[in-house]
């Protein structure tokens, strides 16, 4: 008799939409712990433009400072959470990355008897450890890159909708570097990134949860949220990556909040001009996870934080 999956929790959904607050809860309530599944909440010193939740790294007595070799662990709200601060802005961190480290940190949270509860708005991360991806096996090819870096994003998003639009509808198109994977696959095989990005069998029985807000009320959310980073320093935060030498090309530095402060920084914008552009991407942005994630039948979509406790009650109970 085949044995039941591991059970983890999914909390998935657009930016702003309250996957926090959410995940938060049910850890406290369910004995959980947090993965991020944000592809922006993994780099350190990036706290306001990523909107992380508040809190600290904990370290073994005596091993402050040492997080790499002591284990510290990110709470917040008493809640451990994992994959969030561990990579350097100037830093890779790939998909195949996020799979690996993501699998460890719930191996490791089952092993204790608790609840796995993976948060964020990655739809590739999320459905890495949904469908359990296999990553393309193709090398980077240094000459081809070169060559491509020289384009802009924008022309690199072109270029990727041209070619391999199924790719186009799957990566973060404001990611640099994940579109230009997208298209170094496709150069190198003739062949879709998208499909290449093959489901194995199964390892978790994952119940995916998302709040279903109407879009105005998503669009105030947004607009409250970018008055928030402001008040607590988005500026100066952005002012201090640059000063550490951490280059606009950067993933990290490309991705919404942060490029948006740069046009102001570089003087090509005024900062209201920056803002009202970084509002408007961010509902973008919300848009497209929006379409991503309503293509995936199994997410359940609710209205407010008690559906989701009943749906996390049948669910462990269904043994």
């Amino acid at each position: 008799m085949e044995q039941p999956l591991p059970k983890i929790i999914a909390i998935v959904g657009p930016t702003a939409s309250g996957k926090t607050g959410l995940s938060l809860a049910l850890a406290k309530e369910f004995n959980g712990e947090v993965i991020n599944a944000d592809s922006r909440q993994v780099y350190t010193r990036m706290d306001i433009g990523t909107d992380k939740p508040a809190g600290e790294y904990v370290f073994p007595p005596g091993e402050k400072g040492k997080r790499k070799k002591s284990g510290g662990m990110f709470i917040a709200e008493g809640v451990p959470h994992h994959l969030v601060d561990i990579v350097d802005p100037g830093a890779e961190f790939t998909l195949a990355d996020f799979k690996t480290r993501a699998q460890a940190a719930i191996d490791d949270i089952l092993k204790r008897g608790k609840l796995p509860i993976m948060v964020g708005g990655t739809g590739l991360y999320i459905w890495s450890i949904v469908d359990n991806l296999d990553m393309p096996k193709v090398a980077p090819n240094k000459s081809l890159r070169r060559c491509l870096e020289e384009k802009s994003l924008p022309e690199l998003v072109r270029l990727l909708k041209l070619s391999d639009p199924e790719a186009a509808e799957r990566v973060d198109l404001n990611n640099p570097r994940r579109v230009l994977r997208a298209l170094e696959v496709w150069i190198l095989t003739g062949e879709s990134f998208a499909k290449q990005q093959k489901k194995s069998a199964p390892i978790y029985d994952v119940l995916q949860i998302a709040y279903d807000l109407p879009k105005e009320t998503l669009k105030q959310r947004i607009e409250e949220r970018v008055g928030q980073q402001l008040d607590r320093g988005l500026v100066g935060e952005t002012k201090s990556l640059v000063a550490r030498k951490y280059g606009w090309n950067l993933p990290s530095m490309s991705s919404i909040g942060y490029r948006q402060i740069g046009y102001f920084l570089r003087g090509e914008m005024s900062l209201e001009q920056a803002v009202e552009c970084l509002k408007r991407d961010t509902r973008r942005y919300a848009k497209r996870q929006l379409t991503w994630f309503k293509r995936d039948k199994r997410i359940n979509w609710i209205k407010e934080e008690s559906q989701a406790r009943e749906l996390v009650n049948k669910f462990l109970e269904n043994k």
